[in-house]
């Protein structure tokens, strides 16, 4: 048991191995997620490394808050609403059906376990896991249709995967279930975890509109993701589908209830918070497989009796998925009866990539950790959990990009539109920008008070129209454009910085102008 201090000095050790293998996986082009597990299993592996024993509810409680915060908050509200109807199949029905999947191939593999045993395996394995999708998907450009799917899929699956598992280890424990209760307590966590999240954003966004202050703003976005998953969880609700209405709620009122200023230092804190939360955690899964092997006998003696059903387990895991989306697509071709516009190769593409981009994680862990000590088959099931967890992660994660490659799943339609609609913004937002400041540029007397301000917004105005109408002659233009405003920046800020350093300007002078260009340096290369 390690001290209050060695526990320190441990985290503080454990952050500066996620800066190397961050560093590590992207000079060999690994996923995230891919390098830290790898090194902490390295870690694990190493003499003189303490050994992990994670706490289930804690790490679900520090951890998940946060991250799923950060996720529903970035999420694309119109997207996931036209979505929904995928999203709903992939989080309650690929779910349960890869539970059923499961149970039956581990009962035929290991018989002598009842079979509320397998089921309540595949229901830890069964929902691919919020905090390895976006470790994953951020670092690809898939079609938004896959993206929102995905993510969709794995903030919302944690109400059947729970309840799946709660009664299938009721099940186990005293041999009784029954549907009618499952079905009602499976509506309850749905329902109670939604309304419970609304209400707390609701609640939110009053006081957060009377604080006006960024730090204490961005702080209560940090306590509400906390307050949402533990009111829910008292109410004995989903903590995670709580959390994720609330971020809904928090993102689509963010761009009225925050102010400039908080949004651009929230997407910081935000981001900064999100890379060690995950990187810690990643490194975390990768430390307990000292646990787990000594849960099962060391390496070579517990492996070499669980190869089989472990290789089973991962395969009936992938191919389930495989098997509900193919079926899955079939269903909606025959419901929707639209042939015409059907195309198999593309069909198949998105078919591949979204059954291939099913990563297990935390919740899966956290899953297997939870059961209790006298859980028929324990054991077995944690080092099963462990195993889907590294192969989905290590092998699915870091090869869904050069699969993705491979069968050229693109929609230049998609990206066309999306250049459409930024033109047409652009043009309307310069336009209205525009009669604002005409309006105010002008007195009484017909003089011009604002000549300058007329003269940029007129121009302004007048290229977004012409870039509007042709894209291609202009984008050369604008290139150009936005690679002298960097270079004035640079200038600027090598000049400011030689008075300050000569003694000429104060600290605080100094910190604004240089504020400022920062500003103008984010914007120009957004825009380039």
């Amino acid at each position: 048991m390690m001290s209050s201090e060695a526990t320190y000095k441990f985290i503080a050790f454990l952050l500066v191995a996620t800066v190397v293998l961050e560093l590590a996986g992207r000079r060999l082009r690994l996923p995230p997620a891919t390098s830290l597990i790898i090194g902490g299993i390295v870690l694990a592996l190493i003499p003189g490394i303490p050994s992990i024993s994670l706490d289930p509810d804690l790490v679900m409680l520090v951890f998940l808050p946060p991250l799923l915060m950060s996720s529903a908050y970035f999420t694309v509200w119109s997207d996931f609403k036209r979505y929904i109807g995928g999203i709903t199949s992939l989080a309650l029905g690929a779910v349960a059906f890869t539970t059923l999947a499961v149970g039956i191939v581990f009962h035929l593999l290991v018989p002598h376990f009842p079979w509320a045993v397998g089921f309540a395996l595949g229901a830890i394995v069964s929902p691919p896991d919020a905090v390895a999708a976006s470790a994953i998907l951020e670092r690809l450009q898939l079609p938004s249709r896959i993206t929102t799917l995905l993510e969709g899929e794995s903030l919302v699956n944690d109400a059947s995967g729970l309840v799946l598992l709660r009664f299938a280890v009721a099940a186990a424990m005293t041999g009784t279930f029954s549907t009618v209760e499952a079905l009602g307590s499976l509506a309850w966590v749905s329902t109670g975890g939604i309304a419970a999240g609304l209400l707390i954003g609701l609640v939110g966004l009053f006081v957060i509109r009377r604080l006006g202050n960024s730090d204490l703003v961005i702080t209560t976005t940090l306590l509400l993701a906390v307050i949402s998953y533990i009111a829910a969880e008292a109410i004995g609700s989903s903590g995670v589908l709580s959390t994720v209405a609330t971020g809904l709620l928090l993102g689509w009122h963010q761009h009225g209830a925050f102010s400039a200023e908080t949004r651009v230092r929230a997407q910081a804190f935000w981001g900064i918070l999100v890379f060690l939360l995950e990187s810690l955690l990643f490194v975390l899964i990768g430390l307990s497989l000292r646990g787990v092997l000594e849960r099962i006998g060391g390496l070579r003696h517990g492996l070499g009796e669980l190869w089989l059903p472990l290789l089973a387990i991962v395969l009936t895991v992938i191919l389930a998925r495989f098997v509900w989306m193919t079926g899955a697509g079939a269903g909606q071709l025959l419901l929707c009866g639209n042939r015409k516009r059907f195309d198999p190769s593309s069909a198949f593409a998105t078919t591949a990539i979204m059954s291939w981009a099913g990563m297990r994680g935390v919740v899966t862990l956290t899953g297997a950790l939870s059961l209790p000590a006298t859980f028929p088959g324990r054991d077995i099931i944690l080092v099963t959990a462990f195993a889907v967890i590294i192969v989905t992660v290590l092998l699915q994660g870091s090869t869904l990009g050069s699969l993705a490659s491979l069968l050229k799943i693109i929609n230049p339609e998609e990206t066309n539109s999306m250049k459409d609609n930024e033109a047409a913004a652009w043009r309307r937002m310069a336009e209205a920008q525009y009669r604002a400041i005409r309006s105010l540029a002008v007195g009484e007397d017909g003089a011009v008070k604002h000549p300058r301000l007329l003269e940029q917004y007129d121009h302004r105005a007048k290229v977004a129209a012409s870039y509007e109408s042709d894209r291609t002659t202009h984008d050369g233009i604008k290139s150009q454009h936005f690679k002298a405003v960097l270079a004035a920046v640079k200038a600027g800020r090598t000049e400011i910085l030689k008075m300050h350093r000569a003694g000429e300007i104060h600290d605080t002078v100094m910190r604004q102008l240089e504020h400022d260009l920062d500003l103008q340096e984010m914007a120009a290369e957004n825009r380039s």
